[in-house]
């Protein structure tokens, strides 16, 4: 079972996937302090407070913080639009590199070359009758 485990975790995909995560999570941590410290001052300076995450709503004992709701929402957009445009510049990338693959023959490439063949049968034939020489 320890072994199963030790292929299993030295797989490509899964140290690909670990490695991936760590990014994810250190590129959350930026785009927060990005959303904290930069854009909400930005967008409280037009609402009328420094930070959204002190928007709160109370009824009664319940206490609805929709501020910090609203910096969850920004975060993932953020997130969201950065991930698109890497996507897009990779696949963009990976396309230039692609060569294009040999198109596979038709079956009319096929009945062609088989025209072919038996016309360079025939002719090597006729050339061999001159001679003597039955082929079939």
């Amino acid at each position: 079972m320890l072994k199963e485990f030790k292929q299993f975790i030295a797989r490509g995909n899964v140290i690909d996937l670990a490695v991936g995560v760590i990014i994810g999570a250190a590129f959350t941590a930026i785009v927060q302090s990005l959303v904290t410290n930069l854009i909400n001052p930005l967008i409280g300076l037009f609402v009328g407070r420094i930070g959204l995450s002190n928007l709160v709503l109370q009824v009664g004992d319940a206490k609805f913080k929709y501020g910090s709701f609203l910096n969850s929402v920004i975060n993932f957009l953020i997130i969201a639009f950065v991930v698109f445009f890497i996507v897009k510049a990779v696949n963009k990338f990976t396309k230039k590199e692609e060569k294009e693959a040999p198109a596979t023959p038709t079956e009319a490439d096929y009945l062609k070359e088989i025209r072919d063949l038996l016309k360079e049968k025939r002719s090597i034939v006729k050339s061999l009758r001159p001679i003597g020489l039955k082929l079939f």
